[in-house]
């Protein structure tokens, strides 16, 4: 067999185990529980609580966004007013602000999740 198909392969094959390990992890701990006679209600206590998950995304993508343009903004102004190298200066800023703006958008979404909870 030729080596180029065998990655393909293998990484389906330990993305398939993964998932396979993952639901009947959960079956059998759920079964474990039934037997004990714990309520079934426990399945269900997170779904249906707290914002939506495409709002926290959407805020998330947004603030990331926001965060990129103004590092590529912050970067121009660097490089046009010092003479720094291009090639360090755009990454640099454009990650550091991209993740300021991840870090934003997070306390955004976890005062979001707040006001939900107080409705």
């Amino acid at each position: 067999m030729d080596e180029k198909i065998l990655i393909p392969i293998s990484l389906f094959l330990m993305i398939f185990g993964i998932v396979y390990l993952i639901y009947s992890t959960r079956n059998r701990e759920r079964l474990a529980l039934i037997e004990k006679g714990v309520d079934a209600s426990i399945f269900l206590q997170g779904k249906g609580k707290g914002v939506p998950a495409w709002k926290i995304f959407v805020v998330n993508i947004a603030f990331l966004l926001i965060g990129s343009g103004l590092g590529i903004f912050i970067a121009l102004l660097i490089t046009t007013y010092t003479s720094l190298n291009d090639g360090a200066v755009y990454p640099s800023i454009i990650f550091i602000m991209a993740g300021v703006g991840l870090l934003i958008g997070f306390g955004m979404a976890k005062d979001l999740d707040k006001a939900e909870e107080g409705k």
